[in-house]
């Protein structure tokens, strides 16, 4: 009697199964751009699973822009340093089951740059209302005893300086960053972990945004986000 076929669940998980092994290979260099990747038929029965699954694993690297199809020619990967979209961040920081310390102190640069950035921005946009936020965020950040709400709160803080910024661009990348960071929430607890040391810095933060001073906050969440960057490492 023939086996029944999968269900959709099933289809899913064996799919993403299939998505995480290709994009691995792709990431860590196993395939040369514009190499071609053998058939989905061949890969199916190499993998021992369905075409249905291989078919959808494919398709979400096309959207990451991993590998593309043309007629006749199958599948080429591609290069994703120069044609990879911020959704590569993802796959590049957690690679093989753990944490890829290269990629997320580059990440951890990056975050400590642009917030030095929108830091400044804010301290010259905010509104009255968003000042008073950051500052009770602030005060909340100092209190709070439980590390994962402390996570919860900073995430909310940075969230509310950005949206002070007004700055689209910012904004999105952090849109952009939620997902990843709290679904892998436990790998980056330590990034507000320290309450003592990181308490009186959301304080200074806060208060050079509501006082418009720029170069301070700019100076304050640098810092801030420093000891979070060096305590994560």
């Amino acid at each position: 009697m023939p086996a029944p076929p999968p269900t959709p669940v099933q289809r899913s998980l064996v799919s993403d199964q299939v998505f995480s092994l290709l994009c691995e290979d792709l990431l860590a260099g196993r395939y040369e751009p514009g190499e071609r990747l053998p058939t989905q038929r061949r890969l199916a029965a190499d993998l021992g699973v369905n075409m249905a699954s291989v078919r959808e694993a494919v398709k979400r690297l096309e959207q990451l822009r991993l590998v593309e199809s043309r007629q006749g020619e199958g599948m080429r990967v591609r290069n994703w340093r120069t044609q990879g979209s911020l959704d590569v961040l993802a796959h590049l920081v957690f690679r093989a089951g753990g944490l890829d310390a290269g990629v997320l102190g580059a990440v951890m640069e990056a975050r400590r740059l642009m917030l030095a950035e929108a830091a400044r921005l804010a301290a010259r946009r905010r509104t009255g209302e968003q000042a008073e936020r950051l500052a009770g965020l602030a005060a909340r950040l100092g209190e709070a005893e439980d590390p994962a709400e402390r996570q919860a709160l900073d995430f909310a803080f940075y969230t509310e300086l950005v949206e002070a910024a007004q700055n689209i661009v910012f904004t999105l990348i952090t849109n952009s960053i939620r997902e990843l960071y709290f679904r892998h929430a436990e790998a980056f607890r330590a990034i507000a972990g320290d309450r003592d040391l990181l308490a009186p810095l959301y304080a200074r933060t806060a208060l050079a945004i509501k006082a418009g001073q720029a170069d301070a906050a700019a100076a304050a969440v640098g810092a801030l986000a420093g000891a979070q960057e060096a305590a994560l490492l």
